[in-house]
């Protein structure tokens, strides 16, 4: 039998899920190493600062030398970083390819050469595009929309070509993540309509049919969590949806203001932006016995808790909490 995964490194450790996925790692007793950039702050992971089963690199994943020197020793890499929505994406298609995919096949070949045992990519939901099926599974056909989600089904399909015995692969695909991370993002539909009510006492839903799925930053972590410890053979080569609740955007609004205040108001304002999916994730329930347990009401609490303790400041304004606004202050060549 071969020996456990101890070893663990993660790509943009930094990042949204990274820096709530990581200290759950050290907790259960991995060696990690984070690669970042570390855009977005050098105290994301304060809180395990000084854990001695943590190595933090700030580097970036473009660099090929950078990435044979820190692969080695690894036994799994947990595969987050990324350019991480379309805006920032179509900011510099080459900036975003260079990152998204051609940084990502020498990851990949890297890690193959260095005989890791488990690689786990994150890639999204997005990869679909639009469905009428009126719930989206794994065996549909991929249609992305944008070079954003192109480039993670590309990376997918090189992924699977690239399994061999000894190197296990695993694709997740998440929904929108929602909720509290020491690296807080605003701009996700959740997170978004969160900071507004808190903040101005008005949510603007755009539209408002729309269905969106989303998946509690908690539940997104754990099965990255979980996915080192899964027998190879139940999810070598398996690709699977990460999703909890499925809501329209104008149901999200009226969570957000039970939660908040009955005193927020909502304004709904007409909408071009048709795209409406609801993601099941049934096949991860039924085949590995994953099934998220945090809703999207917990993840405003969080959110709420995190305002009213001081964890989230100007939040209108610091554009740590955007991403495309970070992209275009560093601008990252």
């Amino acid at each position: 039998m071969d020996k456990p995964i101890k070893n663990v490194l993660v790509t943009g450790g930094a990042g949204y899920v990274g820096a709530v996925l990581v200290p759950k790692l050290l907790k259960a007793g991995y060696l990690v190493k984070v690669l970042d950039l570390y855009i977005y702050g050098d105290d994301v992971l304060h809180e395990v600062k000084n854990h001695p089963n943590l190595i933090e690199i700030k580097g970036d994943i473009r660099d090929r030398s950078l990435l044979e020197k820190e692969v080695s020793g690894s036994d799994a890499v947990i595969h987050l970083a990324c350019i991480s929505n379309d805006p920032s994406f179509d900011l510099d298609p080459e900036l975003g390819k260079s990152v998204n995919y051609t940084a990502f096949i020498n990851l990949v070949d890297i890690a193959r050469k260095n005989k890791i045992k488990r690689f786990i990519f994150a890639s999204s939901s997005s990869v679909y595009g639009i469905k009428d099926t009126e719930n989206v599974t794994e065996d549909l056909p991929l249609e992305p929309l944008t070079d954003y989600s192109k480039y993670k089904a590309l990376c997918e399909e090189y992924l699977l070509k690239q399994k061999s015995d000894g190197f296990t692969v695993l694709i997740i695909r998440p929904a929108t993540v929602c909720g509290y991370s020491p690296r807080q993002r605003l701009d996700l539909t959740v997170n978004i309509l969160t900071n507004h009510a808190v903040n101005n006492r008005v949510i603007k839903v755009f539209g408002g049919n729309q269905m969106r799925p989303n998946i509690h930053i908690e539940d997104i972590s754990e099965l990255y969590c979980r996915s080192l410890e899964w027998d190879e053979e139940k999810i070598d080569g398996k690709i699977y949806n990460a999703g909890y609740e499925n809501h329209r955007v104008s149901e999200i609004a009226e969570i957000v203001k039970t939660v908040v205040g009955q005193d927020i108001s909502i304004e709904t304002i007409p909408s071009n932006d048709n795209r409406s999916y609801h993601v099941s994730s049934e096949k991860l329930k039924r085949e590995l016995g994953f099934v998220a347990s945090h809703s999207i009401e917990d993840a405003v609490k969080d959110m709420v808790k995190a305002f009213d303790t001081g964890k989230i400041v100007d939040s209108m304004n610091d554009v740590r909490y955007y991403n495309i606004k970070t992209m275009q202050a560093i601008k990252l060549k």
